[in-house]
Parts: structure tokens; C-alpha cells; sequence
């Protein structure tokens, strides 16, 4: 019996560990009615998040530590759906199998950083930034 209840604690403590791996480079998206950005940012780098509003509008912010901040400007805002893509690098890396001599020389790398790639949206209403199920019509 000592043997069943060491290996379920095992397997339980190797999967929180495994989700907790997961969840350590997973930023959360978050916003006020007039800025998007994210948390839990720890082992990202190298950021650009790019924003497209309604109109086709295109707008690129880097940030190479700590993350990118889109600043929504309420006299320019145009309502609707505002899509986004998030690309960070990630520490973790992947060896090259294909090396080519690109002429680097010693600054040639055999290992190249895994990117973190996440795409999504947000609503625009009267300026600010909301949640879809927020908004109500007058006198409803």
C-alpha cells in the first residue's frame, strides 16, 4: 500500500510540475478601456505585438524585455474588432539539424530560440476597449 501511495504522489507531483512548466510561459491578455497587454510574461523576450484595426490600420510595437503595450488613442479609435498577434522569444531552444554556411563564422549557432506565437482579438466600442457582454443599449 506504501508503494501505491508513493507512486500516485509521484505522478501527480510530475504533472503539476509539467502544467506548471506550461503555465509559466502562457502571458495572460489583459486591458483597460484604453490599453492591451500582457502578464505572467517570465522567460519571454524580443516581443512584437502587431494590431490590426477594423479599417486595416496596422500597428507594430516592439519591446525587447517586458511587454509590449498597445495604447488605444480614443480620438482616432474606430469601433469594431481589433485583431492582434503576440511573437516572443521563448529560453528554450531547438537544435538546428540543416546547418548552412551563411558566413557567420563563430557567431554561427547550432541551436536556434523556440518562439512563442499567440493571435487574438479585442472589441472597440464608442472609443474604448470592452468586453462583448458588457455592452448594453440604453434603457435595456
Amino acid at each position: 500500500m506504501p508503494h501505491l501511495f508513493r507512486t500516485v504522489l509521484l505522478s501527480t507531483s510530475l504533472a503539476l510540475t509539467a502544467t506548471g512548466a506550461a503555465w509559466a510561459v502562457d502571458p495572460v491578455k489583459r486591458h483597460s478601456s484604453n490599453a492591451v497587454w500582457f502578464e505572467n510574461w517570465s522567460g519571454l523576450s524580443n516581443a512584437t505585438l502587431i494590431v490590426v484595426t477594423p479599417d486595416g490600420a496596422r500597428t507594430e510595437i516592439q519591446a525587447p524585455s517586458g511587454t509590449p503595450v498597445y495604447k488605444l488613442d480614443p480620438t482616432k479609435a474606430v469601433d469594431g474588432v481589433y485583431d492582434f498577434e503576440l511573437r516572443a522569444a521563448t529560453k528554450k531552444t531547438v537544435k538546428v539539424d540543416n546547418t548552412i554556411n551563411q558566413g557567420r563564422g563563430d557567431a554561427e549557432r547550432s541551436s536556434t530560440a523556440v518562439p512563442y506565437v499567440v493571435n487574438g482579438s479585442f472589441t472597440v466600442e464608442r472609443g474604448m476597449i470592452v468586453i462583448p457582454e458588457e455592452i448594453k443599449e440604453e434603457g435595456s
